[in-house]
């Protein structure tokens, strides 16, 4: 009775295993600060900071940083950007335009806004490297 009841326990956690997602950031202008990195789940939310399904930071490294995300299987979209002041935040002007670089999985900036969650994101089912470039 005792290894059924330890079983039924441990069911739900075989299904939440993590993967590495590995993330180099190219173009990093300087050492200066942080580069910063969110992991978003779903649409809703998309870029709002209550809304970050995972973060990681590291200190910026000039021409490539590296990070590592630890995720399950799933559908994600990332931000990144350089906090170069390392005040934790993304600094913008008053039209809320970005004055520190940003950049996004699998998408650029548009012209009038950032990109949507279906335009940045990508499956994870496994350990993989991805490459963002600001």
């Amino acid at each position: 009775m005792k290894k059924i009841f330890f079983i039924l326990i441990l069911i739900p956690f075989f299904g939440m295993a993590q993967n590495n997602l590995s993330v180099s950031v190219t173009g990093v202008k300087n050492s200066k600060g942080k580069i910063r990195i969110a992991a978003y789940d779903k649409a809703k939310g998309f870029l709002k900071f209550d809304s970050v399904f995972a973060a990681e930071s590291a200190q910026a490294v000039k021409g490539t940083t590296n990070l590592t995300l630890n995720l399950p299987k799933g559908k994600y979209a990332l931000a990144v950007f350089h906090d170069e002041n390392d005040n934790g935040k993304l600094d913008t002007n008053w039209l809320g335009i970005p004055k520190e670089k940003v950049a996004f999985s699998k998408a650029k900036m548009k012209t009038f806004g950032p990109p949507s969650f279906e335009e940045c994101a990508f499956t994870v089912e496994e350990d993989q490297k991805l490459s963002i470039s600001f």
